[in-house]
């Protein structure tokens, strides 16, 4: 298997950060598709017709995208894997997850892009604003779920350490661990697995 990424995007960190929590990371190649959504990666446009990362390119199939169906398919290849329960409440609950914290990262890579890519004379500060609002209020409701979240790491909280490590890499200064400590207590034990130390976005 391909995996059509680049290093600093959350998506495919959470792709890899799995894969590795599987065992089966050796079974994937990393594939750079480095762009942006002005200029996309010839990889990323030749794998995902939306031109957007990270895909996944199969030996036996056609690819596969976006991040949360590349970890769904694999988890499929790991028979008893804990990442994503197979059924029930319990499953519903990492997706939920997940889609917090993709949301999340999804405002933050729009609001990177806002300030990279456009002149400042043409940026929408109420844009950027609405969108960093969109992060606030993840980080203030996995403020309350951090307590719960104990030693489980499953796909949900990769995708949570994802977004976590992409604010730290491109929003230093934003102080999102003095307003919520006990986020800041779980990311930084969560930070110490193999899985998250060898994936950190560069």
């Amino acid at each position: 298997m391909k995996l059509v990424w680049a290093a600093a995007s959350p998506f495919a960190r959470k792709c890899m950060i799995v894969a590795q929590e599987l065992g089966i990371d050796d079974r994937i190649e990393k594939i750079d598709g480095t762009g942006t959504p002005i200029a996309p990666g010839e990889r990323t446009r030749a794998n995902n017709p939306l031109a957007k990362l990270p895909s996944l390119v199969r030996d036996d199939g056609p690819a596969i995208y976006d991040s949360a169906v590349i970890c769904q398919y694999l988890t499929s290849l790991v028979p008893g894997q804990t990442m994503l329960p197979d059924a029930g409440e319990a499953r519903w609950s990492v997706l939920t997850l997940e889609a917090l914290a993709d949301g999340m990262s999804d405002s933050a890579v729009v609001v990177r892009y806002e300030l990279a890519l456009r002149e400042e004379s043409q940026q929408s500060q109420a844009w950027i604003d609405s969108q960093m609002a969109k992060v606030d209020g993840g980080l203030n409701a996995l403020e309350v779920q951090a307590a719960t979240f104990g030693d489980a790491f499953t796909l949900g909280h990769a995708a949570v350490v994802c977004v976590l490590g992409y604010l730290d890499f491109r929003y230093p200064e934003k102080d999102w661990r003095g307003s919520h400590p006990a986020l800041a207590r779980w990311y930084e034990a969560a930070s110490t697995r193999d899985s998250v130390a060898a994936t950190m976005p560069a």
